[in-house]
């Protein structure tokens, strides 16, 4: 049975005046470590089928799924299916659907099964001819890190890593890329040992949000904002993501690892990267990769990291109306556990641009709300010719990238308050995607996925820039594993650690609570 005619809809990941790069992906397929987790249910199905819907998939798409389950593929394909219809963006086609259901195929087995990644390599093999993927897959590990390289293994044992002469192979991984420099480059070396470094994609999922990339265009196609963004003109930066969720049922990941090592290590530094990079010559990969990396090596700590970090952990409160328990008492924390579930930390810029600039970055859970942001806030002008009462409300001028969940950019200045006398207050211009666009923005996994299927790497970042980040971090653990007595707890729904503030108020400065 030929696949149905797909009707390619718009294409909002490039501008179709862009005809250097086609968009929509040639023969391929993906297979699929991990498919009985939350990640693939969530993100990855519904944004192959969305990616199917746009008319961004070839016909011949296969999605093989990979898990220890006793399933037949009409079991996967029905997963699938309710995943893509919890979780689409897209309006559902059954047209569409059936289309891409025919290339579903599903192997069971564990990662130590020589037999299990035999048979893999037997249905690839069908696939590239029924299906016509003509060798072309990607190897997507949604799996504990400590997996990597027993899969890697498996797929270089079976033939698996590599393909005909014609073809390509890579293989995506989703975060930790370790939990340390050591143990980083480790998995860098196993993983490069069986994929060529151009093969392998690392997936931060926040490099793929329409408002992270957005920063770039800000910054490089207007002139307004290139020039006052330097030291001459930005009193500090503050990168801020917050949830207001706890750890739900991930205590077996999360404990022991934490706020600072799953967020700031990979997103916030990701985000300062961008933030505070030169123009690169062009976007092509390695262009963009070698500003992030300049910024990376440019990071400075603090002498004294007892006063330019803090980290806390949430105890019970109220989250809006409902009352909820602290990490302690979720299901699967061990007692005792010394876990952060907030970190904030003070960096420094050891460049000409950002000299005397501290960026501030902090993330946690259960706090205030939802939110992920970079602000830039300006310092204050050098005169102001009025009296003092005219100018009691008024704070510092800030640009305002909200990565989520309100995309967009919000600028503060001041403006005079209707009246006969002069009052100078701040007010805000704000910029959404969702008003200023009728087109849909797409999820960051479409993005991130495509890109993959097309071998076009500039949101994803290298081993460099990984162990970069953890050579940030890792004095940092090592000091707070170093300190005596237990966390600061703040109260769920808050905005984190008493601690977190007086390291704002030791520089003269607040946070923002947006």
């Amino acid at each position: 049975m030929s696949p149905a005619r797909v009707t390619p809809q718009r294409n909002p990941l490039r501008d179709e005046r862009d005809k250097r790069l086609p968009r929509i992906a040639g023969p391929c397929g993906i297979v699929m470590f991990g498919v009985t987790g939350d990640l693939a249910r969530r993100k990855l199905m519904p944004a192959i089928y969305d990616l199917a819907n746009r008319g961004l998939l070839p016909p011949g798409f296969s999605l093989v799924g990979f898990a220890r389950r006793d399933w037949a593929t009409q079991d996967f394909g029905d997963i699938v299916h309710d995943a893509v219809k919890a979780g689409a963006r897209t309006p559902f086609r059954e047209e569409v659907w059936k289309s891409l259901a025919e290339g579903f195929r599903f192997v069971p087995g564990s990662f130590d099964d020589d037999a299990a990644f035999d048979e893999l390599a037997r249905v690839v093999k069908e696939l590239d001819e029924h299906r016509g993927t003509g060798g072309n897959h990607a190897f997507y590990l949604s799996i504990p890190p400590g997996f990597f390289g027993l899969v890697c293994e498996q797929l270089q044992r079976s033939g698996l890593a590599g393909g005909p002469s014609d073809s390509w192979r890579r293989v995506i991984i989703e975060k930790p890329f370790g939990h340390d420099l050591a143990s980083a480059q480790e998995l860098n070396k196993i993983v490069e040992g069986v994929f060529p470094a151009d093969s392998v994609f690392r997936i931060d999922h926040y490099l793929g949000k329409e408002t992270v990339q957005n920063l770039l265009a800000l910054r490089f196609a207007n002139s307004m904002f290139e020039p006052v963004w330097n030291r001459n003109y930005i009193d500090h930066v503050q990168i801020t993501m917050a949830e207001d969720i706890g750890i739900g049922g991930r205590a077996g990941y999360y404990d022991g690892i934490g706020a600072a090592r799953d967020v700031i290590q990979n997103h916030l530094l990701q985000l300062l990267a961008l933030t505070a990079m030169e123009e690169p010559v062009s976007f092509e990969a390695h262009h963009l990769r070698a500003e992030k990396e300049k910024v990376l090596s440019s990071v400075r700590l603090p002498k004294d990291l007892g006063s330019a970090t803090a980290r806390g952990q949430y105890a019970e409160g109220w989250q809006g109306a409902e009352q909820v328990v602290g990490y302690l008492q979720e299901e699967g924390v061990k007692a005792g556990s010394t876990t952060e579930t907030y970190a904030a930390v003070r960096l420094d810029v050891a460049n000409a641009r950002w000299a005397g600039v501290p960026f501030y970055l902090r993330t946690g859970k259960r706090l205030g709300k939802r939110v992920t942001e970079i602000a830039l806030v300006f310092k204050t002008a050098p005169h102001l010719p009025f009296n003092d009462t005219a100018t009691e409300e008024l704070g510092q001028n800030a640009i305002v990238i909200r990565v989520q969940p309100d995309e967009g950019v919000t600028l503060r200045f001041g403006a005079k308050v209707p009246g006969a006398t002069m009052e100078v207050r701040d007010v805000t211009m704000d910029f959404g995607y969702g008003r200023a666009f009728t087109e849909t923005s797409p999820e960051a996994y479409e993005r991130l996925i495509l890109d993959v299927l097309l071998g076009d790497p500039p949101l994803f970042p290298r081993h460099e820039e990984v162990e970069l980040s953890w050579q940030i971090l890792d004095p940092i653990e090592k000091h707070w594993a170093g300190m005596k007595g237990g966390l600061d707890q703040y109260p769920a729904g808050t905005w984190g650690p008493a601690e977190a503030d007086k390291l704002m108020r030791r520089d003269g400065r607040e946070w923002r609570f947006p």
